[in-house]
């Protein structure tokens, strides 16, 4: 009966399953291994020996406590180690009888955070270079976007792109005719229309002046300091100004840099209470290139570009639509538009006459007078109105 008790396997407290302890460099740790030994204290060859190894390397520095109770030994052991370098983390063993309870101890340095620091600095270099970018080509972006999702402007029953006002001054007409009109026509095929008069005089403006913005999708001012000596400028800017947004909901407003500072106090603060009402561009001493700033937000604030794809494209607003209406076709068939196709006469003239045969010779009849003037005395040869009336009297 002894010798069965002392070869039965110990029980290990509280249970014989691995466990993992975390510890920093430079402190100590404390294993504690207990085991619950079947045991017969007159057997002599009866073995309780606990053993703690790492890597099968035997270690001497523990404690050991026995508690005998009848038929039971209780082994107690402490081994205390002292992790002063990385190599002292790793696999702790006690073993009784051959059988073996593991202790795992695994270094429990602080989390480090260089991942999160490094990725950071990265997101915030991103956004700088982002902002840059942003900062830099902001106009081109918004001009990609405009010309390529933006909304034509070709339904509305305008003839004109722009309506542009100035002073028929040496300084303002040329802006306007070698600057201004040239860039606007040639590089963007924009249709403007030119106008040197007061838009706002003294009295009302004229019918032929509200036709001509009425046509025109835009309004770009010149407002330059000759124009600012107009009456309806020197009198009363804000009155002519609040009249200005009638005539157009956001007039572009061109100042000269040079002579925007020769503004008076009241026109500056006008124009700065009503900023979201209009679009302000200043040409500036660099603003000649046409890669500038200047061109580019006038070309934010004009309407979205046509680009036609073939040379023999014209205007959409005259390509045959839908309805077949000869009027919006290029060359209408109800107009001699092709060229005659025998200049020299009638075609009778210069082609062969088809030959037919004879026809067969019958019994001479009397032919009847090829043309009958019985009844000249008896017509009516007054113009008649019948082809023009659409509603007959008896409709009516």
């Amino acid at each position: 009966m002894a010798g069965i008790l002392c070869s039965k396997a110990p029980v290990f407290k509280p249970n014989g399953d691995p466990t993992a302890l975390s510890s920093n460099v430079g402190s100590t740790a404390m294993l504690n291994c207990t085991a619950l030994l079947p045991w017969e204290p007159r057997e002599e060859q009866c073995d309780t020996t606990l053993q703690w190894t790492r890597d099968g390397q035997p270690l001497a520095n523990h404690t050991l406590h026995t508690s005998p109770a009848a038929g039971q030994l209780m082994v107690n052991s402490l081994l205390m180690i002292t992790l002063s370098q990385p190599d002292d983390f790793g696999l702790y063993s006690c073993t009784v009888r051959n059988v073996s309870s593991d202790f795992y101890l695994q270094s429990s340095s602080p989390p480090s955070h260089t991942a999160a620091v490094i990725a950071a600095i990265v997101l915030l270099v991103l956004l700088g270079v982002a902002a840059l970018v942003y900062s830099r080509c902001h106009l081109n972006i918004k001009l990609w976007y405009r010309n390529s999702y933006g909304d034509y402007e070709l339904n509305d029953g305008k003839l004109y792109d722009a309506y542009i006002s100035y002073v028929n001054n040496d300084h303002d007409r040329k802006f306007v005719n070698f600057i201004l009109k040239p860039h606007l026509e040639k590089k963007n095929a924009y249709k403007l229309h030119l106008n040197d008069n007061d838009i706002l005089p003294g009295t009302e403006p004229s019918a032929e002046l509200l036709m001509n913005m009425s046509r025109s999708r835009r309004m770009i001012v010149l407002l330059s300091y000759a124009y600012l000596e107009q009456d309806w400028c020197s009198n009363n800017f804000r009155q002519g100004l609040l009249h200005l947004l009638e005539l157009c909901q956001r007039p572009i407003i061109i100042m000269l840099e040079g002579q925007s500072k020769r503004m008076r106090p009241e026109i500056k603060r006008h124009l700065n209470e009503h900023q979201h009402c209009l679009t302000i561009l200043t040409w500036k001493h660099n603003s000649v290139t046409p890669s500038s700033v200047f061109w580019k937000e006038l070309a934010l604030a004009m309407p979205r570009q046509v680009i036609y794809r073939s040379e023999t494209a014209g205007d959409p607003q005259t390509v045959l639509q839908d309805d077949k209406a000869p009027i919006l076709t290029l060359n209408p068939d109800y107009l001699d538009c092709h060229s005659d196709t025998d200049p020299a006469g009638d075609l009778g003239k210069n082609t062969g006459s088809p030959v037919l045969p004879p026809a067969p010779i019958t019994a001479a009849e009397p032919k009847p007078s090829e043309i009958d003037v019985s009844d000249l005395g008896s017509r009516n040869y007054g113009a008649r109105s019948d082809f023009y009336c659409l509603v007959t009297e008896a409709d009516m």
